[in-house]
């Protein structure tokens, strides 16, 4: 069974690579962090949830997103290894901070997310 749990750690993470990068696209207060803990997946490390259109208008909200981070793969990552993953993820969420995603190519690619690594590292 997988249990998720908000990730207060990881949101403080998000909110200074956001700020740091400059991703004035993405409001911070409007993405969560969550933590699962039991998945079964063999690979994935983190995803990117975003609410759709027809929750946000059914549920009356703006749009919102959620980062999910795997323990048992996340946890075990270096600081480094974890900045990068959580730069990809907020990689995926487009400029119009619709609900939506942007496709891995031409948008959210290793190289890319390495040219941000090291601009959030020289902001420090």
């Amino acid at each position: 069974m997988i249990r998720y749990e908000l990730a207060k750690d990881i949101g403080s993470r998000i909110k200074d690579i956001i700020h740091k990068l400059q991703m004035t696209h993405v409001d911070g207060s409007r993405v969560a962090c969550v933590r699962s803990k039991g998945s079964k997946s063999k690979r994935v490390i983190a995803r990117c949830h975003g609410l759709s259109r027809i929750m946000q208008l059914a549920l009356d909200q703006k749009p919102h997103y959620a980062i999910e981070v795997v323990s048992e793969r996340f946890d075990k990552l270096s600081k480094e290894e974890q900045t990068k993953v959580l730069i990809h993820e907020l990689m995926h969420i487009p400029h119009s901070f619709g609900g939506g995603f942007r496709a891995h190519r031409p948008y959210v690619t290793q190289k890319k997310v390495e040219r941000m690594y090291k601009k959030f590292v020289s902001a420090q």
